[in-house]
């Protein structure tokens, strides 16, 4: 009789067999977030993926990053920590058949528990198109959380449509100090490693494990099975594994290189770009990495050929001849000394001076594509078909019969003349051309309009001021009147703030009283992998993010705080001592006017590294309105008053801030460190309405900041201040004028 036990008892006794008897690398696979080493840019505190892990709110997943980081350990992480149910398939050995048990299984617990199931594929790049459609339609109405991993992009390797419906977290390769620590818990872990044995390394032993795994958790527990498995005990019983035994444990360097994957675009990429910034030592370690990889050395020269072009261009004109030599070289002689040629070539890229100038050749297949068609002027055309009938090429100036084999004539059609394609660089050989191409130009459009007898147009006006370093002489048809220009204003001190800020997509920010959320939406477009926090004093400002925030899912949503500085720092301490990558902020010092203590207490919310940028616009450096009057608006001795008078509001002692050194020793003063102090002046356009000049010119009541009219009335008597109104209105009034301005922006990082 058969025994309906026995499949099971197997299965427990092979299970077990397999738990006792498991690789290393596999065992010491780490069971909680707390045990994780590395990639604290997605699961350090704060982070997105950890707050959605603890919260157990999982959306999809995709977990994408080099052999050994750690995609399928947080998998089962998850699955150690959620209360869904957790199903894995691996796509090397799944098909269709085991997408449909699983989405079945799943439907199941849904309909019977009301409980979700989370479906992990490993090695999802493996499914083709018809398995990752199988799976698509489930993932989008919720029978499953998806979760896959792989080493391949997934952005070529993944359903778009899958893709669209799941978030992406990019691993890294670990690095040495991660790899140290996961070394130390695999020989200390009395279950699981090896804790219960003595084993101890000589100088450099260990080292050499960890520098030769390249960032690979499970190279090194590998290695280091094997070094501990191979090593005879002493007579005392300590296993000593010295650097010989570490050599043979991992013989050689595992370089992360795939001919058809990330690494193999990432590399070349990352050679280029050396070349392209001029760095030779660069270049050469990535020239090296491919050929050690066994990269195609045609693939290597053919991107040379492009750099040449692409990146010296005309500053060298030898660097294509120069890397065509060197590739016919590498034919003829081949490995090893080909390679002479090869370092060469790359090093003759990487000195020379560069101009991307021949980009030119594409913004004229744009024109050619976009724009009107230009018809070829006459004396251009080919006189040898009908030029007695039509005239083509009748008037054509010969250029080998003048001067220098040059003359002034119209080359580009009609519609085009004034228009720019080719802009030679300041470096090279083209430094040496630049000049004469500017003087020929300019000497072309000049005969160019004589012929057009003096009609008018506006782009050759525009060529000729750009060109004749003046001012522009054509006003700007397309300029937009608004009745204010605040918004454009703190749209381009929010750019530079984050320019300064050159934070990356994991990053931590801490916006402070941002009541128009300016700072902190955009916060969330530089930092979509880490998270944006809000604190916000008024309750209104509050209501209003958090209204906008609705539309967002809701682990993209920023985290909003109403209250003060104690709120937050509360915040902090409960979510382990939280602290920011970035904090920026407008008008720091009024924040320091009402509180003395407060960059010190941001100073203690600052990660070590992290930066709080401040923008703190200058109001004594700002546009004076009697600068936008004409010399003729006003007798002279009036307009001198009025200039005196305007200059007087901006001299007086409570603007002393204005000054750098006023910021500069301010705030080398504070607790934080201030690294940089840079003043951008602002050049905007704005459009002043008669609702402005009334504003200006009205007398305010007692309370209240006096207008401009009443700073101007201590100098002026009210007859030439009536006439100050009457030229403001007469000269400015609906009327479109430059106004500038300067911001300082501070850099400063903890102490």
């Amino acid at each position: 009789m058969k025994n309906d036990s026995e499949p099971s008892l197997f299965a427990y006794s092979r299970k077990n067999f397999l738990a006792a008897n498991a690789p290393l690398a596999d065992r010491m696979r780490p069971r909680t977030l707390d045990d994780f080493c590395g990639q604290e840019k997605i699961i350090g505190p704060g982070r997105l993926l950890r707050r959605a892990i603890q919260a157990d709110q999982l959306s999809s997943l995709i977990f994408y990053g080099p052999p050994g980081s750690g995609k399928t350990t947080l998998a089962r992480i998850i699955a150690n920590t959620t209360k869904a149910d957790f199903i894995t398939l691996n796509a090397v050995l799944s098909g269709v058949k085991d997408i449909r048990a699983a989405v079945e299984q799943a439907q199941g617990k849904l309909g019977s528990a009301h409980r979700r199931t989370i479906l992990f594929i490993d090695e999802v790049h493996r499914f083709n198109k018809v398995q990752q459609d199988a799976l698509l339609p489930h993932v989008e109405n919720g029978t499953v959380i998806f979760i896959g991993a792989t080493t391949e992009n997934p952005y070529f390797e993944v359903n778009k449509a899958l893709l669209s419906r799941s978030r992406i977290f990019a691993l890294t390769t670990l690095a040495n100090e991660n790899l140290a620590q996961v070394a130390q818990q695999a020989i200390k872990d009395p279950e699981r490693g090896y804790g219960k044995l003595a084993i101890s390394f000589t100088d450099g032993a260990l080292e050499h494990l960890v520098e030769m795994a390249n960032g690979d958790a499970r190279a090194l527990l590998n290695a280091l099975e094997l070094a501990v498995q191979t090593t005879e005990p002493e007579a005392d019983g300590r296993i000593n594994i010295n650097q010989a035994v570490a050599e043979e444990s991992i013989q050689k360097k595992a370089v992360l290189y795939d001919k058809d994957g990330d690494a193999h675009y990432d590399v070349i990429s990352a050679f280029i770009k050396s070349i392209r910034g001029s760095d030779p030592d660069a270049a050469l370690y990535w020239l090296a990495k491919m050929v050690y990889a066994g990269e195609d050395p045609r693939f290597i020269f053919r991107r040379m050929l492009i750099s040449a072009s692409e990146d010296i261009g005309m500053a060298d004109p030898h660097a294509l001849t120069v890397v065509s030599s060197a590739a016919k070289t590498f034919d003829y002689v081949g490995l090893p000394e080909g390679r002479f040629a090869m370092a060469h070539a790359c090093v003759y890229l990487a000195t020379a001076p560069k101009s991307n100038s021949l980009f030119a050749f594409f913004s004229a297949l744009e024109s050619v594509g976009k724009e009107q068609e230009g018809e070829v002027p006459d004396h251009l055309k080919d006189a040898a078909r009908d030029g007695e009938d039509l005239g083509h090429g009748r008037d054509y100036l010969y250029p080998h019969a003048y001067r220098d084999h040059w003359v002034a004539q119209q080359y580009l059609p009609t519609t085009l003349q004034g228009r720019l394609f080719y802009q030679p660089a300041d470096t090279g050989y083209e430094k040496g051309i630049k000049g004469q191409v500017e003087r020929r130009r300019e000497e072309q459009l000049a005969a160019f309009l004589e012929e057009k007898q003096g009609q008018d147009n506006p782009q050759n006006e525009l060529f000729f001021a750009a060109h004749c370093h003046g001012p522009t002489r054509v006003q700007n048809q397309w300029l937009k009147r608004t009745l204010e220009n605040t918004g454009k204003q703190l749209g381009e001190m929010r750019d530079a703030i984050y320019r300064a800020a050159a934070g990356k997509q994991e990053a931590l920010i801490l916006t402070i009283n941002d009541n128009g959320g300016l700072l902190t939406w955009e916060g969330l477009r530089q930092a979509p992998m880490g998270g944006v926090y809000a604190l916000l004093d008024n309750e209104e400002a509050a209501a209003t993010l958090k209204a906008q925030a609705e539309n967002l899912d809701p682990l993209e949503r920023p985290v909003l705080i109403s209250g003060g500085l104690e709120v937050l720092e509360a915040h902090c301490q409960q979510e382990q001592g939280l602290l920011f990558d970035l904090i920026p902020l407008r008008g720091l010092k009024q924040k320091l006017e009402s509180n003395n203590h407060f960059l010190s207490r941001l100073n203690a919310l600052l990660a070590p590294q992290g930066r709080l940028i401040s923008a703190e616009s200058l109001p004594r450096f700002q546009q004076r309105l009697y600068q936008l009057l004409p010399e003729s608006a006003l007798p002279t001795e009036t307009m001198t008053i009025l200039a005196q008078a305007e200059e007087a509001i901006y001299s007086h002692p409570s603007l002393d801030w204005c000054e750098e050194e006023y910021l500069r020793e301010m705030y080398e003063k504070s607790p934080l460190q201030l690294k940089e102090l840079h003043l951008e002046k602002n050049r905007h356009q704005v459009y002043l309405s008669g609702n402005d000049l009334d504003n200006w010119f009205t007398p305010r009541g007692k309370g209240e900041k006096d207008a401009y009219c009443q700073h101007l009335a201590a100098h002026l008597s009210p007859e030439a201040l009536a006439t100050v109104k009457k030229a403001f209105i007469r000269h400015l009034q609906n009327k479109v004028c430059r106004w500038e301005s300067v911001t300082a922006y501070l850099i400063l990082t903890r102490a």
